[in-house]
């Protein structure tokens, strides 16, 4: 796949995003974990933390049924094993409304697969229409 174009950006992105999101619906946390590098950089809505561990031990903490949506609005390829992602997310829940937020990734290449070796929420988006 050719990486440099802003297609094979996203289809990077989309590959470990993909995975991502069905582990998170599927209340996974190990598996949510597995997606990121063993000494990732993790800030969701909370003290930040680095590696899987703590990967896990957040996304065990969100509710069952909660979904999302997610938009890539920008990528870049800082490196030839790097890809660069920003992107509009909605986490969506059953007993309350959608947060709308924007996360900024960092995936990284180690051997043949890609791994989110940094992860930055911050937001919420104001409402477009």
């Amino acid at each position: 796949m050719d990486n440099t174009t802003d297609t094979g950006r996203e289809a990077v992105l989309r590959q470990v995003l993909d995975q991502w999101k069905d582990a998170i619906e599927r209340h996974e946390p190990q598996r949510v974990a597995s997606v990121f590098t063993e000494d990732a950089i993790f800030q969701g809505l909370r003290p930040y933390s680095v590696g899987r561990p703590g990967v896990a031990e957040y996304y065990d903490s969100q509710p069952l049924g909660m979904t999302l949506d997610y938009r890539i609005l920008e990528t870049r390829r800082p490196g030839e094993d790097l890809v660069l992602g920003y992107l509009a997310v909605d986490f969506m829940f059953v007993d309350r409304p959608t947060k709308r937020l924007n996360l900024g990734v960092l995936v990284t290449r180690v051997q043949d697969s890609w791994y989110i070796s940094h992860y930055q929420v911050s937001g919420p988006l104001p409402d477009h229409g």
